[in-house]
């Protein structure tokens, strides 16, 4: 491969992975650096690229009235990767796109290797890149490794954030007492490859339900080491343990509440709390408990969640954890093409920008990838417009954060795509005979007509000649 004309990725997660194809189907040859089997991480299990460490769910795919269905819309419409081999990967998760983890990483990692214009290099980048390399695209993510990452605070002058992802258990589907749980989705909503019935839901009455916090809260956690103490949790991915301490009732308003879900199994009985467990690869062999990330020491999880009903005799594939995760001061750091303005050959993508999500990194390397391209073969650079999900995610990412308000300066924090980044409609809606809408139904209006104009805005992007493959 001619070196001139090279742009190097770091990093082979779905960020890197992501940006390594748009680069490639652009016509652009890539070098994709993947440090694992090199150098391992204490989250990933195989060498496959873009593997999936923590949930199987890119969340909902409603193209209407979700946020990330929004992204998910988008993506397919810009080519991604990540999302082809999602959907040919796909597994019944309600109104969520799910996939087989280890399906959809032999996907991506098979696309990448058998592309021409894509060289596989298994190796740590340790340190800055060599100056030679004029064009690169640092994707290596929550996990990075530490000599990269010292090496860019020691080139930005700045100190890295960083907050905790955790991973939530795997049950082998066969030992569930499925006399005590049953099949549902949450208001039996029906989604890509799904049924209404595509949870294991397991539930608990008032005193189950005391007696597991009780249970939890006494548990055994795994020790923070030093730095890690002093690190902040992500409100997203936040540990059972840690929402119960903030009081008994925490859960049954989180991953364990019970609405919209009936048992058939005593119908006339409502449940006080309900554990659900989400399909976990395609044969249905294995669930995953949802929201259940938890840093308690692994025969406590054994102990703690065979008091569940349902999961008394539960055999896990795997057990939770908790790893590291660490992100840029990205609104000081990068421009609004994700370069590091301290040394602008160095593009940046994925959660180490400060987003939060599979689908949300993959969706800032979908970017970076595009904007590198163009570079690289002399193209203007078009951004995204402001309305489309792309656009709202760099935008997060790249400013609005470094202001001073009242109580002091504003930090900047790791985010999910959602309605609330998107610039608020001109006009609000109104009903087909004209009238207002009420309170719900206005919401949902709103979500419907932001979502219709970010999917228009991004077809007329992507037409655009600057945007042409």
């Amino acid at each position: 491969m001619t070196e001139q004309r090279v742009v190097h990725v770091i990093g082979g997660g779905l960020a890197g992975s992501e940006a390594a194809w748009q680069l490639a189907t652009r016509g652009v040859p890539v070098v994709l650096h993947e440090m694992r089997p090199v150098r391992t991480t204490e989250a990933h299990h195989t060498q496959a690229l873009a593997e999936l460490v923590c949930s199987n769910s890119f969340r909902s795919d409603d193209p209407k009235g979700n946020a990330v269905g929004v992204l998910h819309a988008e993506m397919r419409r810009a080519g991604s990767l990540i999302l082809q081999c999602a959907d040919a990967n796909q597994v019944p998760a309600g109104g969520a796109l799910a996939v087989d983890r280890v399906g959809f990483a032999e996907a991506v990692t098979a696309a990448l290797e058998s592309h021409p214009l894509v060289e596989i290099r298994r190796e740590e980048i340790a340190g800055l890149p060599p100056s030679e390399w004029d064009k690169v695209i640092i994707a290596t993510g929550p996990l990075t490794s530490p000599a990269l990452a010292q090496s860019v605070l020691e080139l930005t002058g700045e100190t890295a954030l960083a907050f905790f992802d955790a991973i939530a258990p795997i049950v082998h589907f066969d030992s569930i007492d499925m006399s005590k749980a049953w099949f549902q989705s949450r208001y039996d909503k029906v989604g890509p490859g799904g049924t209404g019935a595509d949870y294991i839901n397991c539930p608990l009455d008032k005193d189950q339900y005391e007696a597991f916090i009780d249970a939890l809260l006494a548990g055994e956690k795994a020790p923070l080491r030093d730095f890690e103490a002093k690190t902040p949790y992500f409100d997203g991915c936040l540990l059972i343990e840690v929402m119960a301490e903030r009081g008994r009732e925490t859960l049954r308003f989180g991953p364990m509440k019970p609405v919209g879900l009936t048992n058939p199994n005593a119908p006339d009985v409502k449940a006080h709390a309900i554990i659900q467990l989400r399909q976990d690869n395609k044969l249905g062999t294995l669930y995953n408990m949802v929201g259940f990330q938890t840093k308690l020491k692994h025969g406590e999880q054994v102990r703690v969640f065979r008091t569940i009903p349902g999961l008394e005799n539960a055999e896990f594939a795997r057990l939770g954890g908790l790893h590291r995760n660490t992100y840029l001061n990205s609104p000081r750091l990068l421009d609004g093409t994700l370069r590091l303005k301290a040394d602008p050959r160095l593009r940046f993508a994925g959660q180490i920008t400060g987003c939060e999500g599979y689908v949300e990194s993959a969706a800032v390397g979908l970017l970076a990838g595009r904007f590198a391209a163009a570079e690289r073969r002399g193209e203007e650079l078009s951004l995204p417009p402001l309305t489309t999900a792309h656009g709202a995610l760099l935008a997060h990412i790249t400013g609005g954060h470094i202001e001073t308000i009242d109580s002091g300066p504003r930090s900047f924090q790791p985010m999910n795509i959602n309605f609330g980044l998107f610039p608020p409609l001109e006009i609000n809606p109104k009903g087909e005979d004209g009238k207002r809408l009420r309170s719900t139904e206005k919401t949902l209006a709103k979500k419907h007509a932001i979502a219709a104009r970010a999917l228009a805005d991004l077809d007329a992007w992507l037409d655009s000649p600057a945007e042409a493959a």
